[in-house]
Order: C-alpha cells, then structure tokens, then sequence
C-alpha cells in the first residue's frame, strides 16, 4: 500500500501517512473530515476521476490507514503532513479539497507555505475561520461543549459516534436523507481512528482561529456550505469565511446538512467539477 514517511521534527517523530490516488490529469488533494478518513470521498473520487483529473486522498494521521501516533495533532503538524505528501509527490498547481476539520490543514498550509505550489482551493462544510464562540461566532463552540464532547467519547466512544452520526447527515425522527447501512458505514470509518487522535482534534479544530491564514490566499477559492448543518453553523463558518476571502466563489446548499458530501453528491461533484477544470 502508498505510503509517504514524514520527516521527525522537533519532539515530534516520523510517522507514515496513507494515501491513494484515483484517475489521471489535473492534480487534486481530498482531505477528509473528522472523525472519518479518506474513504468518505468515494462518490468524489469515483465521479471525479473519469473526468481527467488525478484525485489523491490521503488518511490524517491518527486515522484511517495511517500511523497512530500519540502526538501531533495541532493544526502546524498536520499542515506540515499535508506538505511532505505535496512534496513526496512532486505536486505542482495542485488543486486542495477539503472538508470541515480539513479547512484548519488547507488554510494553515497556505499560512505557513503559501500558494506557490497550489492551483486552487475549496472549502466544504469548513471549520474555518473559527470554531469557538465569539461576539462575532455567537453560535460556536464553548469549553463546556468542548469538555462535554470529550467527555462523552472517553465514555463511551462508539455511543457518541453513532448519535453524531445522524445529526452529521441531518437524520431525525421526521426526516431520513440516508439509509441505515450508510450510517453504519459511516461509524465503522469513525472507529478507524485511534482515540487519542479523536480527541485531541476536538481540541484543535474547536480552538484554533484560521482568521489570519484564509486573508493570505490569493488563488481561485470554492466555498460550499449546508444552510441546516448543525454540526458547523453556517452562520459562523460559511459566511465568515466567505467574508474574509472576498474574491471566494459561495454556494450555499439549501437544507443541506454537514454531510453533504453524501446528501448532495450529486451537486457536489458537478459543482467540484465546473471549479476544477474552470480556466483562470
């Protein structure tokens, strides 16, 4: 299996970080959510890849097929992981596809190593600018719901995921946008992670502000937000992103959950796809 190794920086040790690639053509990096891996993007990068356009998606460490490390899971790391896969591929113009907690990696990239190697960058259902509650985030998140969060993974992790699960693809008793096997699906790629990883990326997507690094991109930028999603308001995300990248392309998906990568697949790709191979 692909595999890149990091480099050992600081206290922090190298690590081997999974990935796959799909098709050929223009270059494109999928990072995934939490507590998922790269797998969540099946229906991308099965779509995706028949339309010239080589799709790599790789596993954040502590996740998926990658290595568990007990260390590492801050935003400069994991943009530094994100950086020995570009650079261990020899990737040029590469086009970076992410979804919520991945907005922390592709703006923290950018705010470390800027655009020289990238061709583009979308946001889906992003974390960013910042998730904590502010006068500006009335929404966001607290440190109670963040110790309440971490509380009830330590507890009794599968539990947590499951309930997550159906608020992440907006399932309640009235409205059932996915089936059950999806959901089912979906937890057995959460229990992929290691716990460690699970939890200390609470910290970091809940309490990092990317407000500073989305104000240095100055390449073409896609953001897409669901106006029901419960997990990451668009309120304080979407729109603050779109805000602050002023040149962004904004879609807002109506009535779509944080999921949407799954409940509008099929939008998701033509859209994705109009803004990959869009001339600039």
């Amino acid at each position: 299996m692909p595999y890149i190794k990091t480099k050992s920086v600081a206290n922090v040790a190298s690590i081997n970080i999974f990935y796959q690639e799909y098709g050929e053509g223009i270059p494109v990096i999928f990072i995934h959510g939490w507590p998922l891996n790269h797998e969540m993007w099946e229906y991308q990068l099965l779509e995706l890849s028949k339309h010239n356009i080589r799709c790599i998606a790789y596993d954040r460490r502590g996740f998926g097929k990658s290595d568990r490390p007990w260390q590492g899971y801050d935003y400069d790391t994991l943009a530094d992981d994100l950086n020995e896969l570009i650079t261990h591929l020899n990737l040029s113009k590469v086009a970076l596809i992410e979804f919520s907690m991945g907005g922390g990696e592709v703006a923290r990239f950018i705010g470390k190593y800027g655009t020289e190697k990238l061709s583009k960058v979308a946001f889906i259902s992003s974390v960013t600018p910042c998730k904590m509650k502010s006068a500006e985030n009335p929404e966001g998140s607290t440190k109670a719901t963040i110790d309440a969060t971490i509380d009830l993974i330590t507890k009794d992790r599968p539990a947590f995921l499951a309930g997550f699960g159906k608020k992440f693809y907006g399932v309640d008793e009235t409205h059932q946008p996915v089936s059950q096997e999806l959901l089912n699906w979906n937890q057995n790629l959460c229990l992929m992670s290691s716990a460690k990883a699970s939890i200390d990326c609470v910290h970091a997507f809940s309490e990092t502000d990317f407000s500073k690094d989305l104000q240095k991109i100055d390449i073409p930028v896609l953001i897409i937000h669901g106006d029901a999603d419960k997990i990451v308001p668009i309120s304080g995300s979407g729109n603050k992103t779109a805000e602050l990248i002023k040149h962004a392309k904004y879609l807002v998906y109506k009535d779509a959950p944080h999921g949407l990568f799954i409940t509008e697949k099929e939008k998701l790709n033509t859209d994705l796809l109009d803004f990959l191979t869009a001339t600039v």
